[in-house]
């Protein structure tokens, strides 16, 4: 583990700061854009320590863990600190005169950020960025993934938004619904939908956390994301079942059918970026004939499985569709996601 501390007391102490970052960062072997945004976070963490406390140090750790490599930076000082950790959070807020996106920026180009401070005793942040491993070819994916969604008629801005991420053995799904229609909620669902695709192989309960303080600066969104972790097995028969980890805050609603057993996911009510609980992470295994079906408040609730006795042995983008024609409210935007497993295992 290699561990490089900068003091810094001026703006210029910027470079030395980027230099160090980008010779370890180069060492435990990120690529060329993620080597100058890591250059960036140091930038960011070094003018907040001379703006904010007058100066402080930075220091810069080669992290490795479980099999994974990183790269951790720390940022002390022994300034006033903030009694609003989260305020502090919000791209806007300054209490230097400056345009203050400096933390909501190293919040979206790390993969962890913690944050400790209290009035008079400092402002100390701890930020993780590991390196990632290759995404799966499409064909390698065992599941069948299918997503329908529109805006509130007559509107142009969906307020609705998903996500679909395959990496190493992992498949990520998602719905995110932005408070209230139009420009503003699709404003607030893409700035949580783009948090993820550059956080979507942190655990669940990190990229709640990371969305919840993106999401301070516009209306908030509510959102149910659905991680599925398997082992590449060569046909279903063969294979162990999946594992299922499941978080949701707020009015998303998820419905899992042909379960042998009843799979209880617990949701918490709240809105990120604005009032919100921790989310409850569940943990189950995942049925090879399960089908999840996720949607947003702009389907009706008042439907059963058993309704669509046909839809069972259809394509996954069949089953979205169908619902959504079926089920969607024309008052609210509306998203459906369907996942099932494709029958024969790995293509």
């Amino acid at each position: 583990m290699e561990e490089e501390v900068i003091l810094v007391s001026y703006t210029s102490d910027i470079l030395p700061a980027q230099q160090t970052v980008k010779k370890i960062a180069h060492e435990v072997g990120f690529d060329t854009t993620s080597i100058e945004e890591l250059a960036v976070v140091a930038s960011e963490l070094v003018t907040n320590l001379v703006k904010h406390a007058g100066g402080g140090k930075l220091t810069i750790t080669s992290l490795a863990s479980n099999g994974r490599v990183g790269i951790q930076i720390r940022s002390d000082d022994d300034g006033a600190g903030f009694a609003n950790i989260e305020q502090a959070m919000t791209d806007g807020f300054s209490t230097a005169g400056s345009l203050g996106y400096g933390l909501g920026t190293v919040n979206r180009l790390m993969d962890q950020m913690d944050i400790t401070s209290a009035a008079g005793k400092g402002f100390h942040v701890t930020c993780h960025r590991w390196l990632r491993t290759a995404a799966l070819d499409h064909r390698q994916v065992p599941l069948d993934i299918g997503v329908a969604t529109r805006p509130k008629l007559g509107f142009e801005d969906n307020g609705d938004s998903f996500v679909v991420k395959h990496w190493d053995h992992n498949i990520l799904v998602g719905i995110i619904d932005g408070l209230g229609h139009g420009n503003l909620a699709h404003y607030a669902a893409e700035t949580a939908r783009s948090y993820i695709e550059t956080h979507y192989d942190q655990p669940l309960a990190s990229i709640f956390s990371g969305i919840a303080r993106v999401c301070r600066a516009t209306r908030g969104v509510v959102m149910a994301l659905a991680r599925f972790d398997f082992l590449q097995p060569t046909s279903i028969d063969q294979g162990p079942p999946f594992h299922l980890t499941y978080a949701n805050i707020g009015n998303i609603e998820c419905r899992i059918f042909n379960s042998p057993q009843p799979i209880n996911l617990i949701l918490r009510r709240g809105v990120l970026g604005g009032v919100a609980p921790n989310p409850v992470i569940n943990e189950s295994p995942w049925n090879l004939a399960n089908i999840m079906v996720l949607h947003s408040d702009g389907l009706t609730t008042h439907w059963r499985w058993e309704d669509f006795p046909d839809l069972k042995d259809q394509p996954a983008a069949n089953i979205a569709q169908e619902l959504m024609q079926k089920l969607a409210k024309e008052e609210d935007d509306a998203t459906v996601l369907v996942v099932k497993t494709i029958s024969g295992g790995l293509k």
